[in-house]
């Protein structure tokens, strides 16, 4: 019960400083789950991300579900997916009863604006701790430069295209990526035994 609560607080106080959405989110999760609590690993983590971000709903929810679930399975799901929404909840309902006058004071502009640029770092900081933490594989690599080069030339083009596609072509090309190497892996184990066999052969007419 204790770990329920605490991974709770954890939630809230992720929401409560988490500007810009959920993918300013991703580099408070992986702090506080995997780089200092250890409750999940890496590989885990980075599953979690594509699963949340391929799934309905905003990607801060469903990861905090993901992770609460598999902290504490559905008590988790539940503490965790309520400890994330509640500050947002409670300070968008708090806006709302005052939202004209809110937007209209000039420190409350201001400090949105350098939360902007803070935003930006955090999104930035994910990408590039979960970049590190990637195997380095020449097939990784090709990807993420591949979706790196079709991101940027997308965003400067003005070329609307989901984040979505994105993880579908991802996950499409490492399904072809591993048939690709089980069918040759396959052909040559056939190739080694025909070897074989025709060795096996040769000694057995070679036996007087």
């Amino acid at each position: 019960m204790k770990k329920l609560f605490l991974m709770m607080l954890t939630m809230m106080k992720i929401g409560l400083f988490t500007f810009g959405g959920g993918y300013a989110m991703i580099s408070l999760l992986e702090n506080e789950f995997v780089s200092k609590r250890k409750w999940i690993g890496t590989e885990e983590f980075l599953d979690m991300v594509a699963i949340a971000e391929s799934t309905p709903g905003p990607i801060a929810i469903t990861g905090a579900t993901y992770i609460g679930y598999r902290v504490k399975g559905i008590p988790g799901a539940i503490f965790g997916t309520v400890g994330v929404v509640t500050p947002s909840f409670l300070i968008i309902y708090l806006i709302s009863l005052f939202f004209s006058r809110f937007l209209s004071i000039g420190w409350v502009a201001s400090a949105f604006k350098g939360i902007q640029v803070a935003v930006v770092f955090l999104i930035f900081s994910a990408a590039l701790r979960l970049f590190k933490k990637l195997s380095k594989t020449p097939f990784s690599i090709a990807v993420f430069v591949s979706v790196t080069t079709a991101a940027v030339a997308l965003s400067l083009f003005a070329i609307r295209f989901s984040s979505v596609w994105f993880i579908l072509i991802g996950a499409a090309l490492g399904l072809g990526a591993y048939l690709f190497a089980r069918l040759h892996r396959d052909n040559g184990s056939g190739g080694d035994d025909g070897k074989t066999e025709d060795r096996a052969d040769a000694g057995e007419e070679g036996t007087p």
